[in-house]
């Protein structure tokens, strides 16, 4: 890997270790004091589209894979739509020895925990993203979601409730940070981080660009977002590997909160 921007100006020549992409991709200072930091992790290819064949998977790389290891390493909870959950075959976060002590000397859980949003409630309750988590997994929903559903996740996941009709996401990140998450990450899909977004709750955007024409229909990373107005993003990080580009933006703020 290669980096071409780094913040400081300083390149990382060599990105292949863990230790150097989890230094690059550094939560800011602020989520040692209590205060929530909001990063999205997504991939499109080049003409936009967020999926191939219905499924992120088809844009990775093993690059890709890679970040994607160090970003959910380096956070406290990952939050993701129910449809992304039920398409992909989430499977809980697992515990890795190379971030072990780190995370031990941040005060982590061994692994994140996988915050899933979901209205309905049509969540597969057998599966080992239920039964076989490293960290108890959350379900957040609305407080008119199915009352029977209700009761049966409650027995295997903890259950927030933010919102009536619709899931209130400033109050459902607000209780992940009660609990101690400042280090928020959320893999989408598009519906939700468009949400997210609409809402002004995205701090950071890493976005891995494929190499890849890929037609069709696919949504793009945010889908259905209603946006008041267009949001500026400032590009701090972007490193090359075999064509693919890895991006780092941040919503400009005035000083800086990341320890550039």
């Amino acid at each position: 890997m290669q980096q071409l921007i780094s913040p400081s100006g300083n390149r990382h020549d060599d990105l292949h270790s863990l230790e150097a992409l989890a230094e690059v991709y550094a939560y800011p200072d602020q989520v040692n004091h209590g205060r929530p930091w909001l990063r999205a992790n997504m991939v499109s290819g080049l003409d936009g589209g967020a999926r191939l064949d219905g499924l992120s998977e088809g844009l990775s790389g093993d690059a890709d894979k890679r970040i994607f290891g160090v970003l959910r390493a380096l956070s406290d909870v990952v939050l993701v739509g129910a449809e992304t959950v039920r398409a992909e075959g989430y499977r809980p976060a697992r515990a890795r020895a190379e971030f072990a002590a780190a995370r031990r000397v941040a005060g982590q859980s061994p692994a994140p925990a996988i915050a899933v949003v979901s209205r309905s409630l049509g969540l597969a309750l057998t599966t080992p993203l239920f039964t076989d988590p490293v960290v108890r997994t959350v379900v957040i929903t609305t407080e008119d979601s199915p009352a029977e559903a209700r009761r049966e996740v409650a027995k295997v996941a903890d259950l927030i409730v933010a919102g009536e009709g619709s899931v209130d996401l400033p109050t459902a990140l607000a209780a992940l940070a009660e609990r101690g998450w400042t280090r928020q990450l959320t893999e989408g899909g598009p519906r939700l981080l468009g949400q997210l977004t609409a809402a002004g709750l995205l701090d950071e955007l890493c976005l891995s660009l494929a190499p890849l024409l890929t037609g069709g229909d696919a949504p793009r990373i945010l889908h259905n977002a209603e946006m008041s107005d267009t949001q500026s993003m400032r590009l701090v990080s972007l490193i090359e590997q075999k064509g693919f580009l890895f991006t780092r933006y941040l919503r400009p703020a005035e000083p800086s909160p990341l320890p550039l």
